[in-house]
């Protein structure tokens, strides 16, 4: 890892209350500093909490956060770190039936398919199908559609912005 800085965002799309403070915790064990998160309800699913935050800090704390909330049990999820001008940008989504999916993003957020997923994917063209499947792999599309729902009863919420120093 280089010395560069970055930002990105942690998206809680759906949590169950008890969990709620764990994130914090984790969250602020990797960003090393206090996480303040505004919890909100998540019109998706009754009786799950939202919560989002801006964060600063080294190249591949996205990775880092993403790992520190894997696997917890009814958690939805998204990370997002930026590229910077030696590296590129990441988006980590997590879904309790889906687990973690991971891509590399471009300077507007698109997910960029290395040219050996695609290669593996034409390998299929005889079957349009499985080409479709593979290609919808490489995209995480399964993790966007799960995701979209509780993207979509997240806008407008307050973003609160954390930032790192030294």
């Amino acid at each position: 890892m280089n010395g560069a800085y970055t930002r990105g965002v942690l998206f809680v799309h759906s949590a169950p209350r008890a969990l709620c403070p764990h994130i914090q915790w984790a969250s602020e064990e990797v960003l090393g500093s206090r996480v303040l998160l505004e919890w909100t309800e998540q019109d998706a699913a009754p009786g799950m909490l939202r919560a989002e935050c801006s964060w600063v800090g080294k190249v591949g704390t996205g990775a880092t956060l993403a790992s520190a909330l894997r696997g917890w049990a009814n958690l939805r999820y998204e990370v997002t770190e930026e590229p910077t001008a030696s590296t590129d940008g990441g988006r980590w989504s997590h879904t309790p039936d889906l687990g973690i999916f991971h891509a590399q993003t471009d300077v507007h957020g698109n997910v960029v398919v290395p040219e050996d997923r695609i290669r593996a994917a034409l390998v299929h063209a005889a079957d349009p199908e499985r080409m479709r499947r593979e290609l919808d792999l490489a995209l995480g599309q399964a993790w966007d559609d799960e995701l979209e729902p509780f993207r979509y009863a997240g806008a407008g919420a307050p973003v609160r912005w954390l930032h790192r120093v030294g």
